[in-house]
């Protein structure tokens, strides 16, 4: 089956599926310009000039410990002044075509929201939302970036301002992981893209899928491809874009 064709068969299945998943990795993201965990330029493999491995740098303890470190490394990687892509344009166009799509999403960028996505299920949290961890008061990425010093602290209470994100040690969000679950279980459709799905808990996540539609979007194969519908190995703002402009003149 040609590309063209392909293109057109998931046109048809978006076309003919209501209640439909968006499951997207690092993948996803890295189209706006981010960096991913675990190819050869991500962030495990270049972030070498802080003294400990990026999933220490990226843990509750060091958080704890060693704050100063942290923030560093964090501050480096993780706020970041990008657009979203073609990928998270084209998912919120469908959402705003009427379908019942849900993006369950393991990125911390919040470049679904920015685009005008609606139902995001964040497994790992946002990068752009922040609360003190004495006091809880919440704060937003600006109150990071504009912080005079390199651990931010609550203007109440003093205590350190951190991100609302899962770090290496905690455990994910148990009611978003439950409507994660429950937007999968329901759905007819599920389009899973960006991610190699090798890594867990995130590859549990499509064991809960039992409709008829699966397809996956990622440029390096799968241990699911053989499973899917429907399968490309191309850039996934390109694959969805072309897609859902066959779907609008349908």
């Amino acid at each position: 089956m040609s590309k063209n064709q392909k293109i057109d068969k998931l046109a048809e299945m978006l076309k003919n599926s209501n209640r439909i998943v968006f499951f997207g990795g690092a993948g996803v993201s890295t189209e706006s310009g981010l960096k991913d965990y675990r190819s050869a330029d991500g962030i495990y493999n270049t972030a070498c000039n802080y003294g400990l491995p990026p999933e220490e740098l990226l843990s509750r303890n060091c958080l704890a410990e060693k704050p100063e470190l942290f923030y560093r490394f964090y501050r480096d990687y993780f706020i970041c002044d990008v657009k979203p892509n073609a990928a998270h344009l084209a998912l919120a166009k469908l959402e705003q075509s009427g379908k019942d799509l849900s993006v369950v999403t393991q990125n911390i960028d919040g470049l679904h929201q920015k685009a005008g996505s609606k139902k995001v299920y964040e497994l790992h949290g946002s990068a752009l939302r922040y609360y003190c961890m004495s006091c809880k008061k919440r704060y937003d990425v600006d109150y990071i970036v504009k912080s005079s010093t390199n651990i931010p602290l609550c203007s109440d209470c003093s205590g350190i301002v951190r991100p609302d994100v899962t770090l290496y040690g905690e455990i994910l969000n148990e009611k978003v992981i439950s409507q994660a679950v429950n937007a999968i279980s329901n759905a007819e459709m599920m389009i899973i893209a960006g991610t190699s799905l090798a890594v867990y808990p995130a590859a549990s996540f499509v064991r809960y899928f039992s409709g008829d539609k699966l397809v996956i979007i990622n440029k390096d194969k799968t241990d699911y491809d053989t499973s899917a519908d429907l399968v490309f190995h191309d850039r996934v703002g390109e694959v969805l874009s072309d897609a859902i402009a066959y779907f609008d003149n349908r």
